[in-house]
């Protein structure tokens, strides 16, 4: 009702105007919490155009939110200022134009969120083995696949990721939504990867959320890819080993808990170890971890949630060192909630490993 009224009644907009207005924000937030409803229980597969614009609705109701704000904030100063007149043209020049540019960035922002591309970051340290110099690891992470995607999405995320050539493929979790009855089938294409040192696979929020975690990552297994369940698995490249631990995500319970003293158990101090967590915040300073591979941020998706982002995890994307551990945290490829992307290109990221 607030955003309805800054549209329309302050700025006394005709009645066409404010029935339109209400029908649009009403509506909208109505088919928003429709959608989000049905892919949590339904098959999205037939409901994914309205799916998408019920869940793009909240980009555009963000932005109108922004905009609303800002001219708010100036009529209240030119109302202290007691320049009515000012303030009405203000109004009713600056509202339409808050609703083009709502339109116009969510409309580039959802072109951007389908055009996936590569990030590439080196990390290098003394204690890469020797073997493993110029080892490219690809991490995938939040793919999101079954609400507003399929089984096509998948494909060109595949492809994306042959493309880079890696010598082992990383899953970071968050890679489906919804039932894994309806959404399970959508990852077949990625049993089309063979990279010479396998594909490993850990749990994200999103697979803990469907209730169907245990059957998506008994599916991941069924297409070939190693599943890490708080484990780990030494991997060995030009003779050397290479220790890669995966523990569930943090909202995981009972067999879904997080457990790193069982994934890290039986690391030596000398062994270089890839610690996959799907979240950044689970980082573990002092155990020996050399390298943590992450993604769930998505970058803050939506301008300007990046800034918030900081207040939840330790890092927002790219590369940092937290607590002595270097983190490479990836944006993720697809979307959660608005099929949109501002300010957050959607990727996958290849880490280049590199002794000094």
């Amino acid at each position: 009702m607030w955003l309805h009224r800054r549209l329309t009644v302050v700025t006394r907009a005709p009645r066409w105007a404010r029935w339109t207005s209400l029908a649009v924000v009403g509506g909208g937030l109505l088919l928003y919490a429709a959608a989000n409803a049905a892919y949590r229980t339904l098959d999205p597969a037939p409901l994914r155009p309205a799916l998408w614009l019920g869940l793009a609705w909240l980009s555009v109701a963000w932005y109108l939110s922004l905009g609303c704000l800002l001219l708010a904030a100036a009529a209240l100063v030119l109302r202290l200022l007691g320049r009515p007149a000012a303030r009405a043209r203000l109004l009713a020049g600056g509202t339409p134009l808050v609703v083009v540019a709502s339109l116009a960035v969510t409309a580039v922002g959802a072109y951007v969120a389908q055009r996936p591309g590569v990030a590439s970051y080196t990390v290098s340290a003394e204690v890469v083995p020797d073997g493993w110099d110029g080892a490219r690891v690809v991490l995938v992470t939040d793919l999101h696949v079954g609400v507003v995607h399929g089984r096509s999405w998948t494909e060109r995320v595949v492809a994306l990721v042959e493309a880079q050539q890696p010598d082992l493929v990383v899953l970071g979790g968050d890679l489906v939504d919804g039932r894994e009855r309806f959404t399970g089938p959508d990852l077949a294409p990625f049993a089309a990867l063979d990279p010479p040192l396998g594909v490993v696979a850990v749990s994200g929020n999103h697979e803990v959320e469907s209730g169907d975690a245990e059957a998506y990552l008994g599916r991941l297994e069924s297409l070939g890819i190693d599943v890490l369940r708080n484990e780990a698995v030494v991997l060995r490249r030009g003779g050397d080993p290479l220790t890669v631990a995966g523990v569930h995500d943090a909202t995981g319970s009972a067999s879904l808990e997080p457990d790193p003293d069982a994934a890290l158990a039986g690391t030596a101090p000398g062994d270089f170890v890839v610690y996959v967590a799907h979240q950044p915040r689970q980082v573990e300073p002092g155990r020996g971890v050399d390298l943590q591979l992450s993604g769930h941020t998505h970058g803050g998706q939506l301008w300007p949630f990046e800034w918030a982002v900081p207040l939840e995890q330790p890092t927002v994307g790219g590369v940092d060192v937290v607590d002595g551990v270097t983190i490479v945290t990836s944006r993720g490829v697809g979307t959660s909630g608005p099929p949109v992307r501002t300010g957050a290109l959607p990727e996958v990221v290849v880490v280049t490993l590199r002794t000094p």
